[in-house]
């Protein structure tokens, strides 16, 4: 777990685009700005100024983003006594917003736990959502399904007239989202899938917060699932072995598998288990041959996620090299591929960074059963 040790103050530093004249520094109380509490995350940093607004900075958009995103959230009601220069943000954005569109399944859970989630009216393939509550909503008309994020139907989501979208993208390059920003909605960038710790991707729920004035909400939430996976990484301290654990799965001729430096080798990490590929440096996945991981791994105690298989089976069937590995031989392989929504969405993708605690805890309890032994798995099942 690594921890946002300092703040940057927004005036000056980023250039003119984070940067604003004196006379409008006066006229929303920049002078004043107070730093946001962001202890784990990465990506992105929130101010509160004198007059209520938020300033929130994106600092990693995508992975090797050249640019931040600043936006402006100015309260509904101060919203007419103030002369903001636009020009000076990528988004002014009057809050609380109550009708928006979201583009990835990661950004749902957040909704949800702040129970704001009757606000979303669509979505970029709504086959993906996984969420009950949200499939309801689905069924019911009430969240439009707008096609795919890549090439998201704009002249729906223009219908819809959202005060806001909250955007997911791998680059700068998003014709749909340029188009809805030259209509007049505002896109916000989203980067909670690019931080590298389990609770850095947790925390991005109070990236939400300040869009609904829900700050005080976000941070109890968020604090809760905190202290509950740090708890579960002390108890699995307590545990006698460390096993080891293999990962991921051949894709034509290419196994892929985790990096050393990856959101899932720090659970691994943190659930007292040693990840055979932990000393790699990739935050992303490895590409290995088969040659490799067999030699490497034949061995192990324990194989987690192995792609979107869900049965020994299947495993047998795709490959039969696959049985020479002792976890297929001993029935110690778990997958998250079993846990899925109603239209075939996988959970462990939707809910799985906002609840970091939930995934540990299942890994724990695979690892180490007799340190919590009344857990019941929650994302992670054996194979069938």
């Amino acid at each position: 777990m690594r921890f946002l040790l300092y703040f940057i103050l927004l005036t000056g530093l980023y250039g003119c685009k984070n940067s604003v004249n004196s006379e409008h520094k006066q006229s929303i109380g920049f002078l004043a700005n107070i730093e946001q509490r962001i202890t784990y995350a990465k990506g992105f940093e929130l101010h509160k100024t004198s007059d209520g607004i938020t300033v929130i900075t994106v600092i990693s958009p995508w992975p090797g983003a050249e640019t931040n995103f600043t936006y402006a959230l100015v309260p509904k009601e101060i919203m007419a006594d103030l002369v903001i220069d636009s020009s000076q943000f990528d988004a002014v954005i009057p809050v609380p917003v109550e009708n928006l569109v979201v583009t990835s399944t990661t950004h749902i859970p957040a909704l949800e736990a702040l129970e704001v989630a009757d606000r979303l009216y669509g979505f970029p393939g709504t086959d993906y959502i996984s969420s009950e509550y949200t499939r309801e909503r689905v069924s019911m008309g009430k969240v439009i399904d707008l096609g795919n994020n890549e090439m998201m139907n704009t002249e729906m989501t223009l219908r819809l007239n959202p005060e806001l979208v909250v955007g997911f993208s791998i680059s700068a390059e998003n014709k749909t989202y340029e188009t809805l920003k030259r209509s007049g909605i505002p896109v916000v960038y989203n980067g909670d899938w690019t931080e590298q710790t389990p609770l850095g991707k947790a925390e991005w729920i109070k990236f939400f917060a300040p869009f609904f004035q829900m700050e005080a909400k976000a941070e109890i939430l968020f604090d809760s699932i905190a202290r509950a996976y740090e708890h579960a990484a002390v108890l699995a301290q307590n545990a006698t072995s460390r096993p080891s654990v293999m990962s991921g799965a051949l894709y034509k001729d290419v196994w892929y598998a985790p990096g050393g430096n990856s959101w899932a080798s720090q659970f691994i990490e943190d659930a007292n288990a040693h990840y055979l590929w932990a000393d790699t440096e990739e935050t992303g996945s490895l590409s290995l041959s088969l040659e490799s991981v067999l030699e490497k791994a034949n061995q192990a105690d324990f194989w987690v996620s192995p792609s979107q298989f869900t049965s020994y089976n299947e495993l047998e069937r795709a490959n039969a090299h696959y049985l020479q590995f002792k976890p297929f031989q001993r029935k110690k392989v778990y997958t998250y591929a079993s846990t899925k929504g109603d239209t075939g969405g996988l959970l462990f993708f939707e809910l799985g960074p906002n609840r970091p605690d939930l995934i540990l805890k299942d890994l724990i309890h695979i690892f180490h059963p007799e340190v919590l032994p009344e857990h019941t798995l929650f994302f992670f099942k054996s194979l069938q």
